[in-house]
């Protein structure tokens, strides 16, 4: 049986937010990644979605210990997923299954279901750290549902695995969401 591994799209990309030392970078072919919400979770956060001609960059993780109970607890606003394709250069033949949220168990963010800064930042700083300001640039153009609240929630971070960022950091995903051509509202 070939070693269980996970795709991570969105705070698995940091690796601050796990202990995957040996995860790799890899890409999920056909898929986008979108701002959702559902009735697990009280705010919005990341989830992927078929589409056609995309493909979103990531991390792959091993499972640690081959463990999937464990992994679908920290994910458990998901549904584990086997059937999408993964690219990487690994040579050895592993298991890859990624989380999501399938259609019809989830809604649009909103002022009661907004996104965190605090996620975001966490996201965003993955993205620069793995992929460079291209990553980064990848990673808001291969994302929709950015019309959704933010919550600046850096003070007093929500998000339980918020990290500290550089004030480069800041600046880059403040600039990167003051140019995004949809209107984002903050709230306080």
């Amino acid at each position: 049986m070939p070693p269980a591994y996970v795709f991570g799209y969105g705070s698995l990309v940091n690796r601050m937010t796990h202990a995957a030392d040996n995860a790799v970078h890899a890409d999920l072919v056909g898929w986008r990644r979108v701002w959702r919400h559902t009735g697990l979770r009280d705010v919005a956060f990341l989830t992927a979605e078929p589409c056609e001609g995309v493909s979103i960059q990531g991390l792959m993780a091993p499972v640690p210990d081959g463990d999937w109970a464990a992994l679908d607890e920290r994910e458990f606003a998901y549904d584990r997923i086997a059937e999408a394709t993964v690219s990487h250069e690994m040579t050895e033949p592993v298991d890859v299954q990624v989380y999501a949220i399938p259609k019809g168990k989830h809604g649009a963010p909103s002022t009661r279901h907004p996104i965190l800064l605090s996620y975001l930042d966490v996201v965003v700083q993955g993205y620069f750290r793995e992929f460079g300001h291209s990553g980064v640039e990848d990673f808001f153009a291969t994302t929709a549902g950015w019309d959704s609240p933010v919550l600046n929630d850096r003070a007093a971070p929500i998000y339980p695995r918020s990290q500290q960022l550089h004030p480069g950091e800041t600046a880059m995903v403040d600039r990167a969401l003051g140019d995004l051509p949809s209107v984002v509202k903050e709230l306080k």
